[in-house]
């Protein structure tokens, strides 16, 4: 095995959203760095299912029904 080929792998300061900070080993930064996290699981829409999207009226098919359904292609 090839010696030097790891990254330093150090300790640092994990600091989420809500403040609360933990302690983890990591290649991120330096030894005792603390790394401020901008979108964490205590924030993002996938974690908390917030903003989520449903069609309340049929799918796709039926929505479009619904918008487009009076045009015609006949001559009147």
């Amino acid at each position: 095995m090839k010696a030097d080929t790891h990254p330093d792998y150090h300790m640092i300061t994990v600091k989420m959203t809500d403040g609360t900070e933990f302690q983890t080993r990591s290649t991120w930064g330096s030894e005792g760095d603390t790394l401020t996290l901008e979108i964490d699981p205590t924030s993002h829409p996938a974690w908390t299912g917030g903003n989520q999207r449903l069609l309340q009226e049929g799918g796709r098919v039926a929505q479009f029904n619904k918008r487009f359904g009076g045009l015609s292609l006949k001559k009147k």
